[in-house]
């Protein structure tokens, strides 16, 4: 049995529409363009709103990473609106070495720097098939570690909201009682 993607794999050019990555403000356009507007964010928002992974995909756009566009029911709007609500902030890594990888969430440097000490004869490729990541990151924090550019998080790390939390925030908006 194969396993189903999420509407957004199945039709990614819904998603990747112009005007859903940049919506239009009402004054700004026409009727026709407000309804095509509207029509466009109400057939993305029906296919989400069926998706098996959305409560998990709204939760990483809400609280781990800052994306743009329209996804899981809600627009980067909706987002930012949440974020206040709950209290968060989403903070975008635009260090000298790169944005933090988004596929399986980020590799923390304490765990990079542990993988070289347990294992020092190791290249950085065989590092980074250890802990699942790219060569790039292993490099990129072997780096940041030499020349001491390592900020300690741990104190400005507010605590994560549940998924609880995010889907409450959810249900206040009002996007989440349309269509």
């Amino acid at each position: 049995m194969r396993p189903t993607l999420p509407p957004c794999a199945m039709a990614p050019a819904m998603y990747q529409d112009e005007i859903l990555l940049s919506p239009p403000s009402r004054r700004d356009v026409t009727a026709e363009q407000w309804r095509d507007y509207q029509g466009k964010k109400a057939a993305a928002h029906r296919r989400c709103a069926g998706c098996s992974v959305l409560d998990d995909c709204l939760y990483r756009a809400v609280v781990e990473v800052d994306v743009s566009g329209f996804l899981a029911c809600t627009s980067e709007a909706d987002r930012r609106a949440m974020r206040r609500e709950l209290g968060i902030e989403v903070r975008v890594d635009s260090g000298a070495y790169g944005t933090a990888r988004v596929g399986g969430g980020p590799v923390d440097h304490n765990e990079v720097m542990g993988a070289r000490r347990a294992h020092p004869d190791e290249t950085c490729r065989e590092l980074a098939e250890r802990l699942g990541c790219s060569t790039s990151t292993v490099k990129r924090h072997l780096r940041q570690e030499r020349e001491g550019l390592v900020e300690s998080s741990v104190a400005t790390v507010a605590q994560k909201p549940t998924m609880e939390q995010v889907l409450d925030a959810f249900d206040r908006l009002d996007t989440s009682r349309s269509v």
